[in-house]
C-alpha cells in the first residue's frame, strides 16, 4: 500500500512558487545562518492561493515549538484549550503530541521560525511543557506581535522575509544573551531524526550519560518523554513518505520500523487519529507543507543532503 499508492492533492490551490513535481504547494523553507542555529530549527514562508470563499479543513502535526505570523486567511484550530478563531496574528505554537485540527478560509500567507528543543529554557520564556497541543499570542512570551507583523507585512520576496527574520531574532539573542540548550537534548533530536527506534537505554549509554539524566533532560527540553519523542518521530517519518515528501529511497526502512501493518495502523491511527491508507485518500495540504518543511531539516542534520541542496521530492 505505502509504496504503490499516491497521495491525493487538493488541486484547488495554488502555489506560489514552490511546489511538489506533483504540483503540491511547498513553503520556502530553509536552515538559519550558523549564528542563529543554536536556538533556531527552521524558517519558513507558505504563500498559497485559493477562492475567497474555499475552506479547507486539515490539521498540523509539528515535534517543535513555532512562531507563526499570520498574515492572510481566516483560521480555526482545535487546540487543547478548545476551539481558537484566529485572523490576523502571531503566535506561538507549541509542540504537538497528536494531530492538530486546523481550518482556512481563502487565500493563506504564513511565514515563521522553528525552534529547537531546549531553547524556550535557555531564552527565559518558561517550559516548553506548558505549551504543548496549545497556542498563544507572542505578546505572552516577551515579544511584540505588532513588531513581527510590521517586520514581514508588504514583503513579497521569501528570502528577503527570512532575512528579516533572522534579524530580528539575531537582536532577541544579543539582548537575552542565552546559553545554548544542552548539547543532550541536541545529540537526543539528532538520533530522533536519525533512527527512532533506538531503545531510550541505548543512546544514552552511546552519548555517554546516565539514563535518568537524559530521560530528565528531555523531558524538561521536549516536554514529553523520550520514549514518545521517538514514537513521534517515527510517525512523522511515516506520514511523511505516506504524502510524498520524503526520500523514496528510505521507503523501506521507512515501512520496516513498524513490526507489521497493525502495528503500523495502530500506532499512527493513535497519533494523526486516522489510518495510513485514510491518511493518503484525502488531502492534507496544510499537514504537507508542515512535514515537508520537518523533513528537508531531517535530511540535512542526518546528512542525506547537503543543506539548501534538491530535495528528492522536488
Amino acid at each position: 500500500m505505502t509504496e504503490q499508492a499516491q497521495p491525493a492533492f487538493d488541486r484547488t490551490l495554488a502555489p506560489s512558487g514552490h511546489a511538489t513535481r506533483d504540483g503540491q504547494p511547498l513553503s520556502y523553507n530553509r536552515a538559519p545562518t550558523p549564528d542563529l542555529a543554536p536556538w533556531i530549527a527552521r524558517l519558513y514562508v507558505t504563500d498559497v492561493h485559493a477562492p475567497e470563499d474555499y475552506r479547507l479543513e486539515c490539521g498540523l502535526f509539528c515535534d517543535t515549538g513555532f512562531l507563526r505570523v499570520q498574515l492572510r486567511g481566516t483560521w480555526t484550530a482545535q487546540t487543547l484549550d478548545g476551539t481558537r478563531e484566529l485572523g490576523r496574528s502571531a503566535l506561538f505554537f507549541g509542540p504537538n503530541t497528536r494531530r492538530m485540527p486546523i481550518g482556512v478560509t481563502g487565500s493563506f500567507t504564513s511565514v515563521g521560525v522553528a525552534f529547537r528543543p531546549g531553547c524556550l529554557t535557555t531564552l527565559g520564556l518558561g517550559q516548553i511543557a506548558s505549551h504543548l497541543d496549545r497556542l498563544i499570542e507572542i505578546d505572552q512570551l516577551g515579544f511584540s506581535s505588532q513588531r513581527w507583523l510590521d517586520l514581514v507585512s508588504g514583503v513579497s520576496n521569501p528570502e528577503k522575509i527570512v532575512l528579516a527574520m533572522e534579524q530580528e531574532l539575531r537582536a532577541v539573542i544579543l539582548n537575552r544573551k542565552p546559553a545554548e540548550p544542552d548539547p543532550v537534548s541536541t545529540r537526543f533530536e539528532a538520533a530522533a531524526f536519525d533512527d527512532p527506534t533506538a531503545t531510550v537505554a541505548a543512546l544514552a549509554a552511546d552519548m555517554g550519560v546516565d539514563q535518568r539524566r537524559l530521560e530528565r533532560i528531555v523531558r524538561r527540553d521536549f516536554g514529553i518523554p523520550p520514549k514518545q519523542v521517538l514514537r513521534r518521530a517515527r510517525a512523522l517519518d511515516m506520514a511523511s513518505h505516506l504524502r510524498g515528501v520524503a526520500d523514496q529511497a528510505e521507503a523501506d526502512s521507512l515501512v520496516l520500523r513498524y513490526y507489521d501493518q497493525s502495528h503500523l495502523i495502530r500506532d499512527f491511527s493513535a497519533l494523526f487519529g486516522m489510518s495510513p491508507r485514510q491518511f493518503m485518500a484525502r488531502p492534507q495540504p496544510l499537514m504537507t507543507l508542515a512535514l515537508e518543511t520537518r523533513q528537508a531539516r531531517r535530511l540535512e542534520t542526518i546528512e542525506r543532503i547537503a543543506p539548501g541542496g534538491i530535495r528528492p521530492w522536488q
